[in-house]
């Protein structure tokens, strides 16, 4: 038999072999994942490369034209995939700050985790430039039919893959998606959290819904790679009346669902929510009269009343997202934390992150407005900055809007066990006395 001074080589060689493979395996999946990295900066500086020769092979008044047609069939799927990333940063912060967002947002057991909305957001990040790359190159080498047809491909594949029927690409996930969409279009139910939730992000990206129709509509009446953008007769022109309406419907779809959460509740908070949502009706079609009115008509009359509109919208929704969506009491969770949320835990208490919030959210909240303004509708390049910061409003909106929700539910958890408990003890004590009796 090996006496334990025998076993002591055996253990301490099985030791150095077994971490020298844990070692190999760790250095493995490290060279993977740097190689992975590399590949994607390669890949992003030959996209670049590719499409900055292609720009500039074409000459200066033809370049502006087709860059700004280019915007538009790209710009939309690109801040979709933004808003994707930013989704998939929303529920790592949930699951570090042990909020159950899937309790809140009613999942199934085989939801998408953080990782794998980044997976997602990450072929998206590939596809959409890869496309739009193909698409300068064709174009700018004079193969404009081949150019025309790279839009329309993606288009297809996006809306394909959303509505393909087989147990692939999270069906469960995309089906869940569909359904809310659809719920949100039709509100003939009663409201979920994630009915309201998901209507509130397609807000802030009204922007993205009318870019998405414009482009459509090009490519139905085959008016890709045309450079026919600047014609106000055109079907699918800057003028054209389905741009207002449009960037409305978001808004009309959150204001049904508070008139039926009204019905189903008869609670008037639901009645001012959808009082606030209305005030984005005349600041949308009074920015829309700029194309149908003479100067003068809209400079006299029109352009005061859109400013008083805006002004209005701005204040109110403001308001609204302090009070009632994070439900910050008029501002006293600034100053006194005597219950801090789980998200001032996360930022490590500090009160400035709240200063922040409110500040920038007010900021955020005028500059959304004013990029409804007409005049800017050719500046595509502002347009989409304010896009961009409107999703980032709305991306630090969703931590302290979830967070609300779930203090709410447990509260209401509390309050329940409390109500038991007493009952118990009511019936303990009928039981006691009837015994002394």
């Amino acid at each position: 038999m090996l006496s334990s001074v025998d076993l002591k080589p055996v253990f301490s060689s099985s030791i150095v072999f077994f971490s020298g493979e844990m070692f190999y395996i760790f250095a493995l999946i490290l060279t993977y994942k740097y190689v992975q990295v590399l590949l994607f900066f390669i890949w992003g500086f030959i996209c670049c490369k590719v499409g900055w020769d292609s720009v500039m092979r074409m000459s200066a008044d033809l370049r502006d034209l087709f860059l700004y047609e280019a915007f538009l069939y790209y710009n939309p799927l690109l801040l979709v995939t933004m808003m994707v990333w930013l989704w998939g940063v929303n529920l790592w912060v949930f699951a570090q700050s042990n909020v159950n967002y899937v309790k809140i947002f009613d999942l199934d057991q085989d939801h998408l985790t953080h990782r794998e909305v980044w997976k997602c957001a990450t072929w998206m990040t590939i596809i959409v430039p890869t496309s739009m790359t193909a698409y300068l190159y064709l174009y700018s080498h004079g193969e404009v039919s081949l150019a025309a047809s790279q839009p329309v491909l993606l288009y297809i594949a996006v809306a394909m893959i959303l509505i393909f029927p087989f147990d692939i690409f999270y069906l469960s996930s995309r089906y869940y998606l569909l359904r809310t969409l659809w719920r949100i279009v039709l509100p003939l139910q009663a409201i979920s959290f994630s009915d309201f939730f998901l209507a509130d992000i397609l807000t802030s990206m009204a922007k993205v819904f009318s870019d998405l129709e414009r482009s459509v509509c090009r490519m139905v009446h085959r008016q890709v790679a045309t450079i026919a953008w600047f014609e106000a007769d055109s079907v699918c022109g800057s003028h054209s009346v389905a741009i207002p309406l449009v960037l409305v419907l978001p808004y009309l779809f959150r204001l049904f669902q508070c008139l039926r959460q009204y019905k189903d509740t008869r609670e008037k908070t639901a009645l001012f929510n959808a009082l606030k949502y209305s005030t984005a009706v005349p600041v949308i079609f009074l920015s829309a009269l700029k194309y149908h009115v003479l100067p003068g008509s809209w400079t006299n009359f029109y352009r005061p009343l859109w400013l008083l509109s805006s002004v209005l919208n701005s204040l109110y929704s403001f308001y609204w997202d302090i009070t009632r969506d994070w439900d910050l009491s008029c501002f006293t969770r600034i100053f006194k934390f005597n219950r801090p949320h789980l998200c001032s835990y996360l930022f490590h208490g500090r009160r400035w992150v709240y200063v922040w919030v409110i500040g920038s959210n007010l900021i955020l909240r005028c500059t959304w407005t004013y990029k409804l303004s007409a005049h800017l509708r050719h500046n595509y390049l502002t347009v989409f900055a304010i896009t961009v910061l409107e999703m980032l409003r709305r991306f630090q909106w969703a931590f302290f809007r979830v967070e609300n929700e779930w203090n709410k539910m447990n509260s209401k958890s509390n309050i329940q066990l409390s109500e038991k408990d007493n009952t118990n003890e009511e019936a303990k004590s009928l039981i006691s006395n009837d015994h002394n009796v």
